[in-house]
């Protein structure tokens, strides 16, 4: 059954079941059972509403059934049929769970740590301005998104099966409402206690998972990929998923120097924007008052062109905060997240430009396929010159910098390692500058009350994309021209996000035990 209720109504199933009663001339009392199945919120208009799909149970017992019904995994690596799976994010743990459903032994290799004992170096980048660059951000058990946030939308559904995807989620701890919400979030509180116990469903199904055990070397045969050398002289024998997520700069140099192909893609690049998140919510749901008793934190999505390329929000954390994302000395990066509860005093996102190869400097010209990986890099070195050598970012209020003008005082700011006064107008590159600028405008024309010195703009957001594609020979071998090598995920330039990540994990190990079997 369709419903389009008010939000105090969908707070409580109780009301919701009063309220289909009353709508289909029922007594309540035959009602035994409501179950939410799908449930958004249209903003659209003055009065917010929210638009439900529902199960009703009349005279009849409420069932427990799975909205997805869980998978049973079982042992594995009894005939010696075993890969390796490079890298513990999103990517490379759903590529070793369906390994193991496909009778094949995975083996997992981190360069980082564990989900929990990262927290404590994630903790240092803001406390003492150290980064370690196995162990941050972007690098440990979970990847990118264990910590920044886990946001689990997509619009990649012709790629496999997101219900699926979420109820492993949910097997493994998180909460039914990933399957109703029509934009899905864990929080990055709640996430890291999920990834340990896939860890351990792999562990338990005769896997292995190892840490600090970072991949330097391809072992090549015959132009076909045998396994792989770690930083410890370690080796480890098998075809090779390749699911190192987008920052692992070191591991495109490797591939361009055993003449893995390689092609330079386009990324988006600009700041995290950071406004009152009371202000979101008085400005998405049309009222002074804000989000009221029984509505969540706000979100918003804006997208624009200017000159010919795309200005837009990425990555918005509603109640959320800013994050410092480097994952090597030297660099300022910043990014967002959300806990669960998205209850923060704060909303952020990354606002940034499209930024393609055919846009860069000429100084990048001779650079070939890691030019946009270069500049990247240039970026992130800019950014922690301009603060002072150390990771207390800096901002500017969001009019100062559209109009041109410093911001001698920064308001108060989620972002846990301070901020400081720059001009991010003056020193950004003019092709992204000039854009955001422009974009802004845009944004504060279409929602009034956006365009404020109210919000802070705080740089730089790099890390939006890989800046590197491995390109496969096609969607169905997911493997690159060298046999033996399953590029996967945002790494390989193929996702943007922890569930399409997940499918292309799941795909490449189905890919690769599909070459098992023809042998």
């Amino acid at each position: 059954m369709q419903l389009r209720v008010t939000p105090r109504v969908a707070h409580d199933v109780k009301d919701i079941a009063h309220f289909i009663a009353s709508e289909e001339h029922i007594s309540q009392d035959r009602i035994t059972g409501v179950r939410v199945i799908k449930r958004s919120i249209d903003a659209r208009q003055r009065n917010v509403m929210v638009n439900l799909k529902v199960r009703v149970y009349i005279d009849e017992p409420m069932t427990t059934d799975y909205l997805v019904p869980p998978i049973a995994y079982t042992p594995v690596g009894g005939d010696r049929r075993q890969a390796i799976v490079v890298g513990a994010g999103p990517g490379g743990l759903f590529a070793a769970l369906r390994l193991i459903e496909l009778g094949v032994k995975p083996i997992v290799l981190e360069r980082g740590k564990d989900v929990i004992s990262r927290r404590k170096d994630v903790a240092r980048i803001s406390r003492e301005g150290v980064v370690d660059p196995d162990s941050n951000y972007c690098f440990g058990e979970g990847g990118a998104g264990a910590y920044s946030d886990g946001k689990l939308y997509t619009r990649s559904k012709k790629r496999g099966s997101v219900d699926r995807i979420l109820g492993i989620f949910v097997q493994h701890g998180a909460s039914e409402d990933i399957l109703v919400d029509a934009h899905p979030h864990i929080g990055s509180d709640r996430l890291p206690g999920i990834i340990e116990r896939m860890r351990h469903t792999i562990l338990d199904c005769g896997g292995e998972v190892h840490f600090c055990t970072r991949v330097t070397e391809l072992i090549m045969n015959d132009g076909k990929v045998e396994g792989v050398v770690c930083a410890d002289g370690s080796r480890y024998e098998g075809p090779v998923i390749l699911a190192t997520g987008h920052s692992a700069r070191d591991v495109y140099e490797m591939l361009h120097g055993e003449d893995i192909k390689l092609e330079a893609k386009g990324i988006a690049v600009g700041v995290r924007l950071e406004h009152p998140q009371h202000l979101i919510d008085q400005i998405q749901y049309h009222n002074q008052a804000g989000r009221g008793e029984y509505l969540p934190a706000a979100e918003y999505n804006f997208v624009t062109q200017v000159d010919g390329r795309g200005v837009y929000s990425f990555c918005m954390c509603p109640g959320g905060v800013v994050v410092p994302a480097a994952s090597a000395p030297g660099q300022l990066v910043v990014n967002g997240m959300s806990p669960s509860h998205r209850n923060t005093y704060w909303a952020n996102s990354g606002m940034v430009v499209e930024v393609r190869p055919e846009d860069l400097p000429q100084q990048y010209a001779g650079e070939g396929v890691l030019a946009m990986m270069r500049f990247q890099e240039d970026m992130e070195r800019t950014c922690f010159e301009q603060a002072g050598h150390s990771q207390v970012a800096g901002a500017q209020r969001m009019k100062d910098f559209v109009e041109g003008k410093p911001s001698r005082l920064i308001p108060p700011s989620s972002f846990s390692a301070g901020l400081q006064p720059s001009r991010l107008d003056q020193w950004l590159p003019p092709f992204i500058g000039n854009r955001l600028r422009r974009g802004f405008q845009v944004f504060g024309r279409a929602a009034k009350g956006f365009l404020t010195n109210d919000a802070i703009v705080i740089g730089v957001e790099t890390r939006t994309s890989s800046p590197v594609r491995i390109p496969r020979d096609n969607e169905l071998l997911h493997h690159v021209t060298v046999q033996g090598l399953y590029p996967c995920g945002e790494g390989a330039g193929y996702a943007g996000g922890i569930v399409s990540a997940a499918i292309d994990g799941e795909r490449c190990a189905e890919a690769l035990a599909s070459q098992y079997n023809e042998h």
